[in-house]
């Protein structure tokens, strides 16, 4: 399913690539292939307002939406409807879906090969929509199983292109092996794409875990620390250069692995030795090393560099190494027993890169997940596969700050949505089934708003130490401890093995820590709850021939519904405040009538055309000529009959 273009870049095929999908169920995941100019394919849907929760401000539109329709019109609403794409497109920091997985519980009546081909168009429409969305520093977490990861890999390498590649995140979802023949799957994975070079994920934020590593035993007044390795790769040229280094204990030179350089610059290692002993350069004349330590040719390789090396007697330098290592806090290159030199990392002060292994411990898992869904709606049938909050809560930190736009255009129970919130982001979600929303996703979201939720990301679970920890021991370390040690005690105990209780309580005590419970949410906020626009343009096929077919505006798109159906496909911002015109672009205004257009009716709406102004008027039909009529006294003016010219005059789309 894959070919190279004339270009020589490597593309996605399937069967079905240059069609559209249309929706032939409402609620369902059920599709039908047309053209692409298919006037069904191309209609625009606006948004149906069915009120608001809590305190939404703006009217909800800017802040939070709950939307119930079909994902892939909700997206070209927020694209294409003037008031919703001026508030929406390129203003999406962070998309995260977990779409369908294809793994036979949708598209099942399909073959198995054009089971793949509609998934992918459905997958592929979304994406260039959601691209469209996404702010310039904007990224995707698209969430799928190994059904189809391999397929949406290629299908994202086409749509935001190869480079923008960022990461495929490990998630383990589970928190036991699964029974039966066959592996035990335990993972998702999450890939990660950015809208261009400008995104920047943040940084995790460090754990005691994280911190166990690093101790302060030279009481260093910069705080803990741990000595880290003292070179490293610098591909970017900002690390220092190859050389060679006399140890202060060995006399041996040391250097850099192959490959690598020193991390800092060399008067920067310098300063650190000259505190341990006295240093100096030295040209060792070992271009011919250096050359092949880098991987480059021998004759480009410098001769100049010098060498570290010792400036007095190896004894001199072992005793005053010595002398150092007990005269109060270390220097920032470090003289480690055996020789070698390290260097003081010391704690991170902006966290930690995002890590592509996300273990169950640290996120959640899928038992986690039903047990949060189960709390909030207790004695229903839960989802097969919710997400855990801990879950989209790392993502979101990690992809956006506080007041950012999340969107997730498979709401499901509303995960995405209710950590956003619990966040101070703001979002946008919709789900197909209306199902779904009356019963999952719009009372979790209730719920969120007025503090009744509990779970989740609502409560943040810290312990501290109930005394002063003995040594460097973490609040970690010694939770573990009481762990193991409890479950020693009770073997012996088992075993008929006496030990002294004044001991072990000694033990607890210097190792006791408390649980704290930090609440992060409390309500507050609300959120606009929308609806999907009803179809508005049907079809009659003939019978005896499937290439003949005439399109009709649908019963549903009368009054109101047909003039902010029409304005939204042409691109035209409503105008409630005004009588006589349905909509305004720039100069130009929109007319919609059902019926014929009479020459009496023309010039009362050029009447009220404002001066220098041109006009749009939508029909089913009209009186022979009026259109040259229409343009001879507003010059820029047209006239379009319901359906067809709508289609013809935007080509197809709006």
């Amino acid at each position: 399913m894959t070919q190279r273009d004339l270009q020589g870049r490597l593309e996605l095929t399937w069967m079905g690539k240059d069609q559209a999908l249309i929706p032939t169920r409402e609620g369902a995941y059920d599709y039908a292939w047309v053209d692409k100019n298919d006037p069904r394919a191309c209609q625009t849907h606006y948004l149906i307002s069915d009120g608001h929760v809590g305190n939404p401000r703006d009217g909800g539109l800017h802040d939070n939406m709950l939307v119930t329709g079909e994902s892939g019109d909700i997206l070209e609403a927020l694209t294409r409807v003037p008031e919703l794409a001026e508030r929406y497109v390129g203003r999406v920091k962070c998309v995260y879906i977990d779409p369908p997985f294809n793994t036979g519980g949708v598209f099942a009546h399909y073959e198995d090969n054009l089971e793949h081909s509609v998934w992918l168009t459905f997958m592929r429409d979304r994406l260039v929509l959601l691209k469209k969305l996404l702010s310039d520093d904007g990224s995707i977490w698209v969430h799928l199983d190994d059904s189809e990861n391999h397929r949406m890999r290629a299908l994202l390498d086409e749509e935001f292109g190869p480079g923008n590649f960022v990461a495929e995140v490990v998630w383990q979802k589970a928190d036991s092996p699964r029974r039966g023949a066959g592996f035990s799957v335990d993972q998702d994975v999450i890939i990660v794409y950015r809208k261009s070079d400008a995104f920047s994920p943040n940084k995790s934020i460090r754990t005691e875990e994280h911190n166990a590593r690093f101790t302060n035993p030279d009481n260093d007044p910069n705080g803990p620390w741990w000595d880290d390795n003292p070179s490293g790769n610098h591909g970017d040229g900002s690390g220092g250069m190859c050389y060679a280094i006399q140890s202060p204990m060995t006399g041996k030179m040391l250097r850099p692995p192959r490959g690598s350089s020193w991390r800092y610059s060399q008067l920067r290692i310098l300063a650190g030795l000259n505190e341990w002993a006295p240093y100096k350069l030295e040209n060792l004349n070992d271009a011919e090393w250096r050359a092949d330590n880098e991987g480059v040719p021998h004759e480009k390789a410098s001769n100049s560099v010098c060498a570290l090396v010792l400036d007095v007697p190896l004894e001199e330098a072992r005793r005053l190494v010595e002398a150092r290592r007990s005269a109060g806090p270390l220097p920032e290159i470090l003289i480690r027993a055996s020789g070698g030199i390290g260097r003081k990392a010391y704690v991170p002060e902006d966290g930690n890169n995002p890590r592509t292994w996300w273990a169950n411990t640290e996120v959640g898992h899928n038992r986690q997940a039903k047990s949060e869904i189960k709390a909030l709606f207790p004695g229903k049938k839960l989802f097969d596969t919710p997400k855990p909050e801990r879950l989209l809560e790392r993502i979101i930190r990690i992809a956006t700050n506080p007041g950012d736009i999340v969107l997730d255009c498979f709401a499901g129970s509303g995960t995405t949505a209710a950590v956003a919130h619990k966040l101070g982001r703001r979002w946008v979600t919709c789900e197909l089934s209306e199902n779904n929303v009356a019963t999952f996703t719009k009372p979790r979201l209730e719920k969120v708003v007025a503090g009744a939720d509990s779970g989740g990301v609502t409560t943040t679970v810290i312990y501290e130490a109930d005394t002063e920890l003995p040594g460097n021991t973490t609040v970690a370390e010694a939770r573990s401890f009481n762990t193991v040690l409890g479950r020693v005690l009770a073997q012996l105990k088992e075993s008929g093995i006496e030990f002294d209780n004044d001991k072990i309580r000694a033990l607890r005590d210097a190792t006791s820590t408390k649980k704290i419970s930090t609440v992060q949410w409390a309500g507050g906020g609300g959120f606009s709850v929308h609806r999907l626009s009803p179809v508005w343009v049907g079809v009659d096929e003939d019978p005896y021939s499937s290439d003949t077919k005439t399109f009709f505006i649908t019963p549903e798109a009368t009054g109101d519904v047909l003039e902010r159906s029409v304005a939204a496909h042409l691109g035209f911002r409503l105008t409630p405040e005004s009588p006589r015109f349905t909509g305004v672009k720039g100069r130009q205004w929109l007319a919609v009538l059902e019926g014929q257009l009479s020459g009496s009716l023309l010039s009362e709406l050029l009447v009220d055309l404002p001066k220098g102004h041109s006009l749009t008027v939508v029909c089913d039909g009209a009186a022979p000529n009026l259109d040259r009529e229409l343009r001879r006294r507003a010059p820029g003016s047209r006239l379009l009959q319901m359906p067809d010219d709508l289609f013809k005059a935007t080509g197809g789309t709006a």
